[in-house]
């Protein structure tokens, strides 16, 4: 894991998304795609105000950021997520050829980046994935368990 220096401000870009998601009581999870230090792509999580459950944060900044850079393949970007990304996730990633993928907390039950599936380093694909986690760890898994103990007092909406 090799920690850039602007690793630390656009996790909090994806933070603030995640926010977001939270506020409009989605699972909160953001995500930015920069490309060359420049940003390209915020999403969140809106799989409950699409009603469509691919409308994970990082597959809507993977549509933004194709459709900025009018290409597929998003070289020369990183994304950064606020959890690590599910399977599905993961294999947009891969398809999309990021090079680099950097989260703040691993999932250890869903995770389809490392932990649970090694989706992104997987060596049976054609692309492999530099990933760095636990940047500002302690933010995204507070706000996913405040999240979460909320859901559990209040009920499902």
């Amino acid at each position: 894991m090799q920690v850039i220096d602007n690793d630390i401000t656009y996790m909090r870009m994806a933070i603030n998304m995640a926010h977001q998601a939270a506020r409009e009581n989605e699972v909160p999870v953001g995500a930015v795609i920069v490309h060359k230090d420049r940003v390209i792509a915020r999403a969140y999580n809106q799989v409950e105000l699409l009603k469509d459950p691919t409308a994970h944060a990082e597959i809507i900044a993977i549509t933004q950021a194709a459709s900025a850079l009018e290409n597929w393949r998003l070289l020369d970007t990183v994304l950064y997520v606020t959890k690590e990304p599910c399977p599905m996730c993961a294999g947009a990633i891969v398809q999309a050829r990021i090079p680099r993928v950097v989260w703040a907390m691993t999932d250890p039950l869903r995770g389809g980046g490392r932990s649970l599936f090694n989706i992104l380093q997987c060596k049976a694909l054609n692309h492999h994935v530099e990933i760095c986690s636990g940047i500002l760890e302690e933010d995204g898994k507070d706000l996913l368990q405040t999240f979460f103990q909320k859901k559990r007092i209040t009920g499902p909406s």
